[in-house]
């Protein structure tokens, strides 16, 4: 049961990626089209500089899910490999219960920021604050996942060809 579930959260970690790329590409294009407008033809288009955002954001929060489960988010690890391995694995143990603890935080925040926001679009694009903000929803959400299946070892650490194990 274990393996299906870090097996779906990798599939799942895995699309968010490919998403992330596409969006970074999108980016791209974005900014360089924003820039040439407003250089070339004087011409400025908020919805350019506000889809750009989004894509900015969304890339960001779609990736660390599967950083974290495969260990490779930014973490400080020299006084963990200072460690003998019972202890280190308890600092380990900590530092998932305290990426838990953010991402409810996170998480409730986020609930209650959109209880009044999600009522509102955004200015340039109309876009709907609720997708907006969906990709830091999902990208929490998979990440809280990511550290509970880290807590639990289903996930080992540190993979260092990128593969969860």
């Amino acid at each position: 049961m274990t393996e299906r579930l870090v097996g779906a959260l990798a599939m799942a970690s895995g699309a968010c990626r490919a998403l992330a790329a596409l969006l970074l590409a999108l980016l791209a294009v974005l900014v360089v089209g924003g820039v040439a407008a407003r250089n070339l033809a004087d011409l400025g288009l908020p919805w350019v500089d506000e889809l750009a955002r989004f894509c900015g954001i969304a890339l960001v929060y779609l990736t660390v899910p599967m950083l974290a489960l495969r260990g490779q988010h930014v973490a400080v690890d020299m006084l963990p490999k200072a460690l003998p391995p019972v202890p280190r694995l308890w600092l380990e143990k900590a530092a998932e219960l305290a990426m838990l603890a953010f991402c409810a935080l996170f998480l409730y925040a986020l609930h209650l920021f959109l209880g009044r926001a999600g009522k509102f679009e955004t200015p340039a694009l109309g876009m709907s604050n609720w997708l907006f903000y969906a990709p830091p929803l999902i990208g929490f959400v998979l990440l809280t996942l990511a550290a509970l299946t880290r807590l639990f070892g289903c996930a080992s650490a540190g993979a260092e060809d990128g593969e969860i194990r």
